[in-house]
């Protein structure tokens, strides 16, 4: 039967494909994907705390990942909402935050319970969404083109339908007697799961933490914090595209050599950017050894770097020093021009601004 992009999909054939997924082209783009993710592996265990990479590179992700879905924040308010409790911050940055919570609890879960499931899925979205969302139950879901109305694609319906095919995605995703390369199984499973559209909203957030948590599940990453989402903004179009391709024509291979190069060129501006995090760490370090007393070196401005938005509370929190020692320490590093101090209502925040700077490049 012909693709007829009006009608729900729910002849969406179930994995693995029957097509050549791995032909000599892929397999060389798996080699060059596999070496950059490597690096990367390695590149995460040069910080002295992997807690550095939460409030970073995940972040980043997050927010970038969002705007893929025309959720627009700045650095400064996701940092803000971090670090002021019960500030408000726009719905959007709400729903980035969500995102990278949504991505740690994805990364704990994998971590406890290494498995693939419909119900990792949906507590990936409702983390996002913050809601209970479930499987969608109701007909009428379409994907339009935002510009002029024109409906793309009409996903599968019925309930009973999509926990079939998510179903037969698990399988595909835990089952290692396929002998497919698992990056070649992580574009499938991408692409499989957005063809599905399991839930009325969040699907393209939900399916690009998928995305990470295989590498992960894979053991090809140690951490969550691959800036995939980057490259998908960059390549937007081709992004949708290509999809279209495999759905409307069994075109598996440039979809998947699209993942590929987005592995591969991510990984390596990743490990460039916790590089360059560890060489501008490495410099205050440096400078606090002269410049800074007692305690409020080392530590401190490794704090400084998990948490890039500062205030006293957290200094304790860590054990550095009680509350007044603290103020003091904070206010040395602003003094000194290792951050900035800015007070908002009865907080002071000392802000990381180099760092800021640095991730933001």
């Amino acid at each position: 039967m012909a693709f007829d992009r009006e009608s729900p999909y729910n002849a969406l054939p179930p994995l693995p494909p029957k097509a050549e997924l791995e032909t000599v082209v892929v397999l060389k783009a798996v080699t060059a994907a596999s070496r950059a993710l490597a690096e990367l592996k390695g590149r995460t265990g040069t910080l002295p705390n992997p807690a550095i990479l939460i409030n970073t590179i995940a972040l980043q992700e997050a927010k970038a990942s969002s705007e893929i879905e025309n959720l627009f924040t700045t650095n400064d308010e996701l940092y803000r909402g971090l670090s002021l409790d019960g500030l408000a911050v726009s719905s959007h940055a709400k729903e980035v935050l969500h995102y990278n919570d949504a991505l740690w609890h994805g990364a704990r879960s994998l971590a406890e319970r290494p498995v693939f499931s419909t119900k990792l899925f949906i507590e990936i979205v409702e983390t996002i969404k913050g809601t209970n969302i479930g499987i969608r139950s109701q007909p009428g879901t379409k994907i339009a083109n935002d510009s002029t109305g024109e409906v793309a694609y009409t996903p599968p319906e019925g309930e009973d339908v999509i926990r079939e095919k998510l179903a037969n995605l698990e399988i595909f995703c835990n089952n290692d007697a396929d002998d497919l390369d698992p990056l070649v199984k992580m574009a499938v499973l991408h692409y499989q799961f957005e063809a599905i559209h399991p839930f009325y909203d969040g699907n393209g957030r939900t399916g690009r933490i998928l995305l990470i948590l295989f590498l992960l599940f894979e053991k090809l990453i140690d951490q969550p914090i691959l800036y995939l989402s980057r490259y998908i903004i960059a390549k937007k179009a081709d992004y949708y595209r290509l999809l279209r391709g495999v759905t409307e024509n069994g075109d598996w291979q440039p979809w998947v050599l699209y993942l590929l190069k987005g592995v591969e060129t991510t990984a390596a501006e990743t490990s460039e950017k916790i590089r360059a995090i560890g060489a501008l760490l490495d410099e205050f370090i440096e400078r606090g050894k002269d410049e800074l007393s007692g305690r409020a070196s080392k530590e401190l401005i490794e704090l400084l770097f998990v948490r890039p938005y500062c205030k006293i509370k957290f200094v304790e929190e860590a054990g550095i020093a009680k509350r007044v020692t603290a103020s003091r320490y904070l206010h040395e590093l602003a003094e000194k021009g290792f951050v900035t101090e800015e007070k908002v209502g009865t907080e002071i925040l000392f802000i990381n601004h180099r760092l800021l700077a640095l991730l933001s490049s």
